[in-house]
């Protein structure tokens, strides 16, 4: 009889993550098991063997799948529960598809079919070289700073087809689900075993894709966003996270890991190399690499020699002499449209965000149409002629009178992507315009409209973020920001951070062929730091301004953060256990930790409830992590090293 210390996938015990069973068949680590908890039958994952111990044991009732996960992946789940202080079961439930014990029809995925005719692309000087200086590292994390258009998914192909000739797997991370069809395009004809999981996926299909990868006998390409870094890959050779900037990277609900630093541990675990792909590092991520001498290689120029640098209009929205056509949208950038048009090119318009317009008031008490669960302002749709709050997706009708006042002058202010693509149908009516936000249906997304965009069947793209990522699209000739300092007036200390990375990301759309091509911007603060950097792709010269900025503030990478929020139903409570809370943790932490607050979160209240913030800063994360035992077990959220305030 063998025994083993097995972890439910369900939380038992607060203060146990682990319990003993007993099997009358040897396993290995990492088998999924079926075991008896009370009188319910749970899922549980074998975390190492045991001795018999003095106390009585319960057998394990099966096993679920004949193949165990790997190691690395076990040490992986653990590695999360400790770092980010979250129940072991709680990992495990992210970490697992969901139905493992559900029997599958098994079917044949349909075939993605590639809309690329390449021919296979030398690689240049500087791509040669960095592939060279990343496969001479055996194994830890490379940062691969290239910018915009320098042919970074060319290394990451040729590090696949090195890592699948060695007979080992690669795990491909991308953003947003909406990037797929672009990355797999580009695999998809190259290498027979490449597997797409992400969340738009059914749990059937997670789940089958999740046991092909298991069972497999033969290296695999695994691609999808955060999520596939928990995909068993046989032997493990490579992780490549793209576009390795991206918020979505950070999970939001526990455990709330950064797949960066998962990439890293899963990494060193598996004795696998990890590649960090950006145009934009983030300034957290170089100074890490910087201060432990981590490689850091760059492809310094755009992949192609006679890419022609890209036109650049800066256009002062405060100045009305350049808007003579429009309110909104600048003469320069109704030219280039006109012009792209005529000559059957395309035009993407970046505006980060949806709706019609942001706010609705009366035009003679001022009353605003607000949220009566979130207190936020709500949004207009004019598809739809309703109020929508962004938050709780609470609706209404758009009042025609004022419920104040009764006067009948409502009026709506602010620019949203939906108001954009009808002011463009005006101006362009036999244009073909697509949109692309968090308000598409399923068939109106990047990934199932990604065909259209690379043929250059529309003509007018608008979008928020998901058209600031990776897209490389043939016919592109300008690129227009609406409102590029729209984001830099955020209560956070990554707010400017955040605007340069889009601003620069959107700007290298364009210029990466021998045509010309054009990139309107348009500002009230045309002369902002970060809007110049931002606009003349100089990452170097931003790095340095906000590494200055963050060092006076005592912020990320010069200190560690922990956020703590709490929510209850009256704002008196939340203030009340605030403050509470906040003398308690100034009483018992040491010097050198800073207690700011409490205060409102910058969305107070939510869903019918309040919130209220505490936000901790220290030298030492340790610190931070102790702190936690503080913090009690109702009505309050934590997050370790939070990626933005807000």
């Amino acid at each position: 009889m063998w025994f083993y210390e097995v972890a439910p996938t369900k939380i038992v015990r607060s203060n146990a993550n682990t319990f003993t069973y007993h099997s009358n068949q040897q396993l290995s680590v990492g088998y999924l098991v079926l075991i008896p908890v009370g009188k319910q039958q749970l899922t549980g994952l074998v975390i190492k063997p045991v001795s018999k111990p003095a106390y009585e044991t319960k057998p394990i009732d099966g096993v679920i799948e004949t193949t165990a996960l790997p190691q690395s992946l076990v040490e992986l789940s653990l590695w999360l529960a400790d770092y980010y202080h979250t129940p072991l079961a709680t990992v495990l439930q992210t970490v697992l598809p969901r139905g493992l014990t559900k029997k599958r029809r098994s079917k044949e995925v349909q075939p993605h079919v590639s809309t690329r005719n390449r021919t296979t692309i030398v690689l240049n000087d500087d791509q040669t070289e960095a592939v060279k200086k990343i496969m001479a590292q055996p194994s830890g994390t490379t940062l691969l700073q290239g910018v915009t258009g320098s042919g970074k998914t060319e290394v990451y192909k040729e590090i696949t087809r090195r890592t699948i000739a060695d007979g080992k797997s690669v795990i491909i991370l991308v953003p947003e689900i909406g990037l797929t069809s672009q990355v797999v395009d580009e695999f998809i004809h190259e290498f027979n075993h490449t597997i797409v999981t992400h969340s738009h996926m059914t749990e059937a299909e997670r789940h089958l894709a999740w046991q092909k990868v298991l069972h497999a006998s033969e290296p695999t390409v695994i691609i999808g966003p955060r999520s596939a870094l928990f995909m068993p890959a046989y032997q493990l050779g490579a992780i490549l996270v793209d576009e390795a900037h991206e918020p979505s990277y950070k999970q939001e609900q526990a455990p709330r890991y950064s797949a960066l630093r998962a990439a890293g541990v899963l990494g060193r675990a598996a004795k696998a190399r990890v590649v960090l792909g950006s145009a934009t590092p983030l300034i957290t991520d170089r100074y890490i690499a910087e201060t432990t001498n981590s490689p850091i290689v760059t492809l310094p120029k755009p992949a192609r020699s006679n890419a022609t640098p890209t036109t650049v209009h800066v256009v002062d929205m405060k100045k009305r002499e350049a808007f003579k056509h429009h309110r909104f949208l600048s003469d320069t950038l109704i030219s280039e449209i006109e012009h792209n048009i005529a000559s059957g090119q395309q035009t993407l318009l970046f505006h980060n965000r949806r709706g019609s317009a942001s706010t609705t008031l009366c035009e003679n008490c001022g009353w605003t149409a607000e949220c009566p669960r979130c207190f936020v302002p709500l949004v207009l749709h004019t598809d739809s002629f309703s109020l929508s709050c962004h938050i709780c997706d609470y609706k209404t009708k758009v009042p025609t009178s004022c419920p104040v006042c009764h006067a009948s002058q409502i009026i709506h202010k602010g620019i949203g992507t939906k108001l954009i693509e009808s002011e463009l149908q005006r101006l362009f009516p036999k244009a073909k315009i697509a949109r692309f936000d968090g308000d598409n249906a399923t068939h109106e997304t990047v990934n199932e409209r990604y065909t259209d965009l690379y043929n250059g069947t529309i003509d007018i793209a608008i979008g928020t973020q998901v058209v600031a990522k990776g897209l490389d699209l043939p016919k592109l000739r300008t690129v227009g920001i609406i409102q590029a300092d729209s984001g830099l007036a955020l209560p956070d200390y990554a707010a400017s951070e955040r605007a340069f990375q889009l601003i620069a990301q959107v700007v290298g759309r364009v210029g990466r062929d021998e045509r010309a091509t054009s990139v309107v911007v348009q500002s009230y603060q045309p002369t902002h730091p970060v809007i110049q950097y931002g606009v003349k792709q100089d990452y170097e010269g931003f790095y340095s301004y906000a590494l200055s900025e963050r060092q006076k503030a005592g912020f990320p990478p010069f200190r560690y953060l922990l956020q703590l929020t709490d929510v209850y139903k009256s704002e008196a409570a939340a203030v009340r256990n605030a403050q509470q809370l906040s003398r308690t943790l100034r009483s018992r932490l040491p010097r050198g930790v800073e207690v700011l607050g409490p205060t409102p979160a910058f969305y107070e209240r939510q869903h019918d409830t309040y919130r209220w913030q505490l936000t901790l800063k220290s030298p030492k994360r340790d610190v931070l992590v102790q702190a936690l035992d503080a913090v009690p077990p109702t009505h309050w959220q934590s997050e370790l090293d939070p990626t933005s305030l807000l």
